[in-house]
């Protein structure tokens, strides 16, 4: 169940759209949509204005509290596109679901300052930086200035800083991992982001081997510990798939379901997944189970 840190607070939007603050008596449910042609799950499928808003709405109506939208595939192997092509995709989709959800919170899955800034000025809640903290050895997570910092602190939007090194080169999983969360959490407060509006992502998935990511949920309340709500995202990853004997993203429900439940029952604020229907019960059920702890 997730534990809310007292000095933190709660977030706020930068237009002033009310982000649900009940995170500290139940998990929180994030849906997908990507407006993307190659995402690893969904490509092409969401690439429409009409389509996205559609998979927004339908995801809200199955309980989604907010709208994560991107439109940059982070697919291992993915080759990164221009900022004028990820705002091409991405504001006429944003727009769409604004019109159609105007008190939904969204946030914008971007690495781009520009494009962050863009999605925000047209109606974005917060941000979604899926490469806000790396290795705590290495410009930039360490030393460097974080300009998504900079820019989320000037409009007032909320950040969520997401755990990504580039390769799995760890001396010991944890310890560093550890590190490099705490370094970067520091790098990101300096930059000017309030500690109300920073959440964190400890980017299951990025930079890990199948069996660090499974550490990741199994120690999820180490990472809440340090203070910050904490997103997780496992929805359809390729560890699932590995664990499941290889299949497909598309039948790896059960693998999502025991994540969602671990996740919830260990401390996340927040799941990330591609089908809210799927998971709800399941999540409704781990905070049940989780509320008898306490």
């Amino acid at each position: 169940m997730p534990a809310l840190s007292a000095k933190n607070g709660f977030w706020t939007s930068p237009h002033g759209r009310a982000l649900p603050r009940d995170f500290a008596k139940r998990t929180l449910l994030m849906g997908i949509v990507n407006a993307t042609p190659d995402s690893f799950s969904d490509g092409g499928n969401f690439l429409a204005p009409e389509a996205a808003r559609e998979q927004a709405c339908a995801l809200v109506a199955a309980g989604a509290d907010i709208i994560d939208l991107g439109a940059e595939s982070t697919r291992p192997g993915s080759e990164r596109i221009s900022a004028d092509e990820e705002l091409r995709r991405l504001l006429p989709a944003l727009r769409a679901i604004r019109d159609a959800l105007p008190h939904v919170p969204v946030s914008v899955d971007t690495s781009r300052p520009e494009v962050a800034e863009a999605a925000i000025l047209a109606g974005a809640d917060i941000i979604n930086d899926v490469l806000a903290i790396g290795a705590s050895g290495t410009v930039p997570a360490a030393s460097e200035k974080y300009e998504m910092g900079q820019l989320a602190a000037r409009l007032g939007a909320p950040v969520i800083a997401m755990h990504n090194r580039p390769s799995a080169d760890y001396a010991d999983f944890w310890t560093d991992f550890l590190k490099d969360l705490n370094v970067g959490i520091d790098r990101i407060l300096k930059s000017g982001v309030p500690a109300n509006q920073l959440w964190i992502d400890p980017g299951f998935g990025f930079g890990k081997t199948p069996e660090q990511n499974l550490q990741i949920v199994a120690r999820l309340r180490e990472i809440a510990e340090l203070g910050f709500p904490v997103l997780l995202g496992t929805s359809r990853k390729s560890t699932l798939g590995i664990v499941l004997g290889g299949k497909p993203p598309r039948e790896r429900t059960g693998g999502d379901s025991a994540c969602c439940a671990l996740g919830a029952f260990h401390g996340a604020a927040c799941l990330r997944l591609h089908d809210i229907a799927a998971h709800r019960d399941n999540v409704i059920t781990a905070d049940a189970i989780s509320r008898t702890l306490s």
